[in-house]
């Protein structure tokens, strides 16, 4: 994508960075050949911004082209509003007291370049901002109420506001910026769309190892997509792409769930919808949907505090108790007897207001059945850790997990397959895993994991390189669909 730093007037720019095109702002606004670019950053460094301004215009008329303004007419807009900015400073409390906390003014103004300060110790603060109010350049105000500090204000910078001795940083900063470099970056000649692969090497169990987004990386280059992958705390750069896909696990209360709405918001291309995270990460809000559908599930009851004692009766014993959002089999449990039932379901009461109880239906292994677009995308067969109950099996310091094995989808019983899809639909168009016990007779749908894991060798075993091209065509489709192009 194509950066251009757009100011009133170029020949008060201070800076030199390379391979930027520095251009008037009036120049921007009425010259067609900027009006007839495509993939284009606009960075609005105007020392104005308010409404009805040439900043203002600048930031209106390139969304109106398809560009990628920074920061976009709602951030410049929300910089004035008090609410805004209190409830940022809310967010933003317990990084403000850390970052400030050994300060002895009362009074304190930071800098923010393209999310970062020249003072490492500040760079958390500053991009913790930048991610709220992304912008090129931040000027905040901090004063001391007492012993605790606040945001006291917010406004864009110019070029005039940047210190002779901050200028190597800001020029290293930006440049740094403008790069986007990522070491799983495919190399692709003029991607048509870009796309935000939400990835952190460091989650524990991330639904996706390296080698299979590199993989994705690959396929979406073959569909005109430029991916990369972005972190968590690029929260502030989900504007400069047309796409975002999220591959980490995701929970509601969590920044995936953040990164999914300000994606929607800015008119991305979703995987994982926030409304399919909301929906598919509660077994609770699954169980009803099932029972309504008429989806065959094993017999599960929803228990509160004051209906615990009638666990027994309504489910039976072994049963299996599930905390609503838990993940990876984590705040699952077995119980066998009233009194080891009674001390678990008060245990997991105590972390959630509601807790589900079903049927304890064993299995040597659960088949996956990935759904995309309500259509079958893979099958694999996960088998239960050697010893115990669950595909996966958590320690106090280690994790195991059975063995998976990809099949065929024609080799899958098809009344699994069918009820998988069915299941998914309910959840929307995107992205999901359903988990299908088939036991005695039964085909039973335990439940459908809108972040399913994708990881090279495994669930791609036998689709290979077809099940990451069903994925990038998916995204290239609904870009296609926007228009001619970003």
């Amino acid at each position: 994508m194509k950066p251009l730093i757009v100011v009133e007037n170029p020949k008060r720019w201070p800076l030199e960075i390379e391979s930027v095109e520095v251009v008037a702002a009036k120049t921007y606004l009425v010259d067609r050949r900027f009006s007839e670019m495509r993939r284009v950053a606009v960075y609005n460094l105007c020392r104005r911004l308010g409404y009805q301004s040439l900043g203002y215009y600048v930031s209106l008329l390139a969304t109106a082209r398809g560009h990628r303004p920074l920061p976009d007419v709602a951030t410049a807009q929300a910089l004035g509003q008090a609410p805004l900015l209190k409830a940022a400073s809310e967010d933003l409390e317990a990084e403000m007291q850390r970052s400030l906390g050994r300060l002895r003014s009362d009074a304190f103004t930071l800098s923010i370049y393209f999310g970062r300060n020249v003072a490492a110790r500040y760079d958390r603060l500053a991009r913790a901002l930048f991610n709220h109010f992304p912008a090129p350049f931040l000027i905040a105000r901090f004063a001391k109420n007492g012993e605790e500090w606040r945001l006291a204000g917010l406004r864009l910078g110019a070029a005039s506001d940047i210190p002779d001795s901050h200028r190597d940083f800001v020029i290293a900063r930006a440049g740094e910026y403008f790069a986007k470099r990522s070491p799983l970056k495919a190399p692709a000649a003029g991607p048509r769309y870009d796309l935000a692969v939400l990835w952190s090497p460091d989650e524990p169990n991330p639904p996706s190892d390296e080698r299979a987004i590199r993989r994705f990386v690959k396929a979406a280059a073959r569909h005109g997509i430029g991916a990369e992958v972005i972190g968590p705390e690029e929260y502030g750069r989900l504007a400069e792409y047309d796409a975002l896909f999220i591959r980490e696990t995701t929970y509601v209360n969590h920044h995936t769930y953040r990164f999914a709405t300000r994606a929607l918001a800015e008119g991305l291309v979703v995987i994982d919808h926030p409304e399919s995270i909301i929906r598919a990460t509660n077994k609770v809000y699954q169980a009803e949907l099932f029972a309504r559908h008429g989806i065959p599930h094993p017999r599960t009851h929803v228990f509160h505090d004051g209906s615990a004692s009638e666990l027994v009766e309504r489910v039976g014993l072994p049963c299996v108790l599930k905390k609503p959002d838990g993940a990876f089999s984590i705040g699952v449990v077995r119980v066998a007897t009233p009194e080891e039932a009674a001390e678990r379901l008060t245990a997991l009461l105590a972390e959630s207001e509601l807790v589900l109880a079903q049927e304890f239906t064993p299995s040597d292994y659960d088949w996956r059945i990935g759904v995309l677009d309500k259509r079958p995308l893979f099958a694999a067969r996960y088998h239960m850790v050697r010893g115990h109950w669950q595909i996966a099996s958590h320690g106090n310091r280690t994790s195991r997990f059975g063995r998976v094995e990809a099949v065929a989808l024609a080799d899958v019983p098809e009344s699994v397959v069918s009820v998988a899809v069915r299941a998914a639909s309910l959840f929307g168009e995107g992205l999901f895993g359903v988990d299908v016990k088939a036991v005695d007779g039964r085909v039973l749908v335990m439940e459908v994991n809108d972040n399913p894991n994708l990881d090279a060798g495994l669930e791609d075993g036998v689709e290979k390189s077809r099940l990451w091209d069903a994925i990038a065509d998916w995204f290239k489709v609904r870009l296609d669909g926007r228009g001619n192009g970003p």
